[in-house]
């Protein structure tokens, strides 16, 4: 599904460079990852929740980050 309309940007777009080796911390960073920057800022919103849903697994693992049992 197309969430950037400006820059014509799918879900499936911001999952892969979500999780790609080098992963994007800001929506900024996503779509520079993409080779395209925001326009109207619409789909920032959006792309913080797909970047909150990728890394929903590690938040639960690293918030415990440093700390020895």
């Amino acid at each position: 599904m197309i969430i950037c309309s400006c820059n014509v940007l799918s879900d499936h777009e911001v999952r892969t460079a979500v999780t790609g080796a080098v992963a994007p911390r800001t929506p900024g960073q996503v779509y520079g990852c993409l080779g395209c920057s925001a326009q109207c800022g619409r789909c920032a919103a959006t792309i913080k929740r797909i970047m909150d849903e990728a890394l929903g697994g590690c938040s639960a693992r690293c918030n415990g980050f440093g700390e020895t049992d």
